[in-house]
Formats: structure tokens, C-alpha cells, sequence
């Protein structure tokens, strides 16, 4: 496993509060936390109890089809969220990783014309992203196993083919 990050639930715990208390020292305090689903969910949850901000949105963006595999480009997944519901908010996008960073970067893009302040938050972030996260917990170049997508689906669902 030497060639994997690893997080486990319980480094996860004490990541989400060192990223709330990053997000926390630099003076932002936003009306509404997005997270990206599906990766960005559990670590968005946990940094809008932190930060003690109850509006909490999701956008669903499809990237990753397999562990190293992408489509093409990030694409918006419906239900699409109403931008004009961020008009004059400031808003702090949540995503578990940027890895090549073009799904934190289309979220932000999606946001920055309706929100008064845009900032990106990431338990890791890869050198290749596109795109620097506002705040980051740690810098890797691995592949990351993270616990809530480690293991296989309990129910995996059949695929159209």
C-alpha cells in the first residue's frame, strides 16, 4: 500500500477539523458550503458542522469512471443546481480531492458569477491540478484510498450497455 495515501475514518476526523480550522484562521465564513458529489460529500458535511454554516448544497459532477480512468471532460449531473440561489452568498466548494483539478474548477466556474466570493477547500490536492484549492490539508502525488469509496458497492448497480 506504499503507493497509496490512505485515510482512514479516523485521520479523516482530525483532516476535516485541521482544514475547518484553516478555513476558519483566514477570516472566511461562508453562507453556504457546496459540496461535489459524490467524493466532496462526507468532507463538505463535515467542514459546514466545523465552520457552523447550515446551508448546505451539492452539485453532482461526473469525472472519474475507474481508478485512473476519466471521461473526456468534468460534466454537471442533474439535478443542476440554481445558480441565482448563490446570488450575493459566499461560498466555499468542498471536494475529497483535486486531482487534475477540473471538476473543483468547473464547480467554481459554475459559481464565481453569482456568488459575492468563491473559495475552494480540498482534503488533498495532486501537482497536476488546473486548478490551487484556497485550502488544502495535504499534498500528495498518490492515489488516495479514501474510506467512504475504498471498498466495492454493497449492491453494485447494473450498467446500460
Amino acid at each position: 500500500m506504499s503507493d497509496r495515501e490512505v485515510l482512514t475514518w479516523e485521520i479523516f476526523g482530525r483532516a476535516s477539523r485541521e482544514l475547518a480550522q484553516t478555513v476558519a484562521d483566514s477570516g472566511f465564513a461562508p453562507d453556504v458550503v457546496l459540496g461535489i458529489a459524490r467524493g466532496g460529500l462526507v468532507p463538505a458535511g463535515s467542514l459546514a458542522y466545523a465552520l457552523d454554516c447550515k446551508a448546505l448544497f451539492t452539485m453532482n459532477v461526473e469525472f472519474y469512471t475507474g481508478i485512473g480512468t476519466t471521461l473526456d471532460s468534468p460534466v454537471i449531473l442533474p439535478p443542476i443546481l440554481d445558480a441565482t440561489e448563490l446570488d450575493g452568498l459566499s461560498v466555499l466548494v468542498v471536494d475529497d480531492v483535486a486531482d487534475s483539478g477540473k471538476t473543483l474548477e468547473l464547480v467554481h466556474s459554475f459559481c464565481r458569477d453569482h456568488a459575492s466570493e468563491v473559495k475552494t477547500a480540498v482534503l488533498y490536492e495532486k501537482p497536476a491540478s488546473v486548478i490551487h484549492a484556497d485550502y488544502t490539508w495535504k499534498y500528495t502525488d498518490l492515489w488516495i484510498n479514501f474510506p467512504w469509496s475504498t471498498e466495492p458497492p454493497i449492491t453494485p448497480r447494473a450498467t446500460a450497455d
